[in-house]
């Protein structure tokens, strides 16, 4: 994922502009046989699957509405696509790989149809999601332009062996027990004077969504589930965030985690570092690349005074229907078919992601998907306690600056924790002022 360019937008905008890229239909209505709508998912092998299975049963199911399944067009980001094809109205019906953060721009350029508009999504959504949690998706118009669809919560995974090596007793639940068994876990093995075993290790480039995976995360958890911003303005220059970054300094500092880009593989994978901050997604990276590791899930470290819950940050992405749409109504009810509790289901199944619901742990449809696969309990009763981002403009840019201050405090030390996050709220500030 990287910034957008012009140049870059204009080529996709050329690319999906070309014949059958489109979901507009210029065939007059009475002379069709039936409504088409267009579809788009995430690109990967496992989303692909799962649509192709909904397509084609909704397609069994609706013979006059026949939904066409695309991926979304591979590009340096699903963003980047998607706001091209909304400038050059070549947007499909609906996609479902609706990142919250770039939800501003999509609503700014008039491509998403309002979902509260139809007289049933309270009843659609409501039944599905618990209430403060969707109300956490409205858009600052009041409206929802998104369906909560799935959540990935970045939680800690740990190497069970690296951990009973070191003589760590228990999970490390808050920064003073993590950096205290870092000590003991971190660790030169090979005499070269170079620790090769870490307590853990994070991409120090300062590119905006590598913090997703450590700043904003650990701040949600340490600030009791607060976000960035609270009624559209700044709300994070505070203890909480500074006591992240002093956190990830203690890291850096007592040499627990690497200053350098590490190469050669993924170093949790290869049983080089004891803790791991991801989503669900890691469950079968691990057993698919590390079959023999014995691992365990928790929730992120917090400071010492933080009271349960915990909270993380969600990584959702939702479902939308663009307003290029010739058929809102007929969209909306294939919205409704892929969050059935049945195909949330399938979700879990194929994907291994958790669906945003509310009866998650409790539904017996989804028991025996826990039953037999056991680590992802952790993530579902982690989701009721997550946050998204900000529906605010320009959040790469601002998460870019906070970037630029993690790798200023929390990896060189050349700033205070506190002096960083006053910067980085001014940083954010001007962005938004710039771009008013």
């Amino acid at each position: 994922m990287r910034c957008r360019s012009v140049c870059h937008i204009s080529c996709v905008v050329l690319i999906l502009a070309l014949p059958g890229c489109s979901s507009r239909d210029d065939t007059p209505h009475s002379s069709r046989a039936r409504v088409e709508l267009t579809y788009w998912p995430a690109p990967n092998p496992q989303e692909v699957q799962l649509a192709d299975t909904l397509v084609k049963r909704w397609n069994r199911l609706h013979p006059d509405i026949l939904v066409k399944m695309q991926p979304i067009p591979v590009s340096q980001s699903t963003e980047e696509v998607l706001l091209a094809a909304i400038a050059g109205k070549t947007t499909p019906d609906v996609c479902s790989n609706i990142w919250p953060g770039a939800l501003h721009e999509y609503t700014q350029a008039g491509g998403l149809v309002q979902l509260d508009a139809f007289p049933d999504f309270d009843s659609a959504a409501g039944a599905r999601i618990p209430h403060e949690l969707l109300d956490g998706f409205r858009s600052p118009d009041g409206h929802f332009h998104q369906m909560p669809w799935k959540t990935n919560p970045v939680m800690m995974f740990y190497n069970i062996r690296l951990l009973e090596e070191a003589g760590v007793r228990g999970v490390p639940r808050t920064y003073a027990e993590y950096l205290s068994a870092g000590a003991k876990v971190s660790r030169d093995t090979s005499g070269d004077g170079q620790n090769d075993i870490w307590m853990g290790e994070r991409d120090i480039r300062p590119i905006w969504w590598q913090r997703l995976f450590d700043f904003y995360p650990f701040y949600i958890a340490a600030s009791g589930g607060r976000t960035l911003f609270a009624r559209g303005e700044v709300d994070f220059n505070n203890s909480a965030a500074a006591g992240v970054m002093a956190f990830f300094h203690e890291c850096y500092s007592r040499k627990l985690f690497p200053r350098t880009v590490t190469g050669g593989g993924d170093v949790f994978l290869l049983e080089k570092k004891a803790t791991h901050f991801a989503g669900p997604w890691e469950v079968a990276a691990i057993h698919k690349f590390a079959p023999h590791m014995r691992f365990g899930i928790a929730p992120l470290p917090v400071p010492d005074s933080t009271r349960a819950p915990v909270y993380s940050y969600g990584d959702f992405k939702n479902i939308s229907i663009f307003s290029t749409t010739r058929h809102p109504r007929e969209a909306w009810e294939f919205v409704k078919f892929l969050i059935e509790a049945a195909h949330d289901l399938l979700l879990l199944e194929l994907c291994d992601q958790i669906p945003v619901r509310g009866d998650i742990l409790t539904n017996p449809l989804f028991a025996d998907y826990f039953q037999k696969k056991p680590e992802m309990v952790a993530f579902a009763r982690q989701a009721p306690f997550t946050r998204g981002v900000d529906p605010v403009p320009d959040l790469k840019e601002i998460l870019d600056a906070i970037s630029q201050m993690y790798e200023a405090s929390a990896v060189f030390g050349s700033m205070s924790p506190e002096e960083s996050i006053a910067e980085a709220a001014r940083h954010t500030r001007a962005i938004l002022e710039w771009n008013r």
